[in-house]
């Protein structure tokens, strides 16, 4: 239910995205999401976008706009304040929940809502990717100092291995489909993952995000 809320909801936040850009008069401000863990051990994705922020529920998605107060968001109904990595959200005139960001989650709640299908990380020095449709590949690496785009071909496929692989400009990327535990955090992710990329050897974790 909520993969469907927030994929319907994400026509309705790209068009909101592009009319405040439209906009000349309008000071957009950078995107924010978060993964509020909150008291009551619910959980709420947040996007931030300009001045209003899309709150993905279970029972829905909602839009609330600013409020006077700085990281207040109401649409009269659902009150949301951030300070930081925290926040107190509700329904307006009842007792708000006491949250906190999962900066870790939220980094892959990011990727998700951005479009990305697949991201795989990998440590020592840290880097990161996104695929985009399959096509478009976004690799960040040497602890977020480097990032390229390329443009990815039609992958090659062992079924058997479950293995998928791509080739491009000084890159070569396979996604094996077993179980890999991030060296990190601990997490065990749903695929390995080995990039050679300039004559580097990185291996890492990774999971479809769709």
């Amino acid at each position: 239910m909520r993969k469907k809320a927030i994929s319907r909801s994400l026509v309705a936040l790209e068009l909101a995205i592009g009319l405040a850009g439209c906009a000349s008069h309008t000071t957009v401000a950078a995107t924010r999401t978060f993964v509020f863990v909150c008291d009551d051990r619910s959980q709420v994705v947040v996007r931030v976008t300009g001045a209003e922020a899309w709150v993905f529920r279970p029972a829905g998605t909602i839009r609330l706009p600013a409020a006077p107060g700085d990281g207040d968001f109401s649409d009269g109904s659902f009150v949301l304040s951030i300070e930081g990595e925290r926040a107190r959200l509700g329904e307006a005139g009842g007792d708000l929940r006491s949250c906190r960001n999962d900066r870790r989650r939220a980094v892959w709640e990011k990727s998700k809502l951005d479009g990305a299908d697949f991201r795989a990380v990998g440590n020592e020095p840290g880097w990161s990717l996104e695929i985009f449709e399959r096509r478009r590949l976004v690799l960040v690496t040497d602890n977020g100092e480097s990032r390229t785009e390329l443009t990815l071909g039609e992958p090659s496929a062992d079924p058997q291995a479950r293995t998928t692989r791509w080739e491009a400009r000084d890159l070569i990327l396979e996604v094996i489909g077993r179980p890999c535990r991030d060296s990190m955090s601990g997490e065990e992710l749903e695929s390995e993952v080995r990039l050679t990329w300039q004559g580097r050897s990185l291996r890492g974790c990774g999971r479809a995000l769709h």
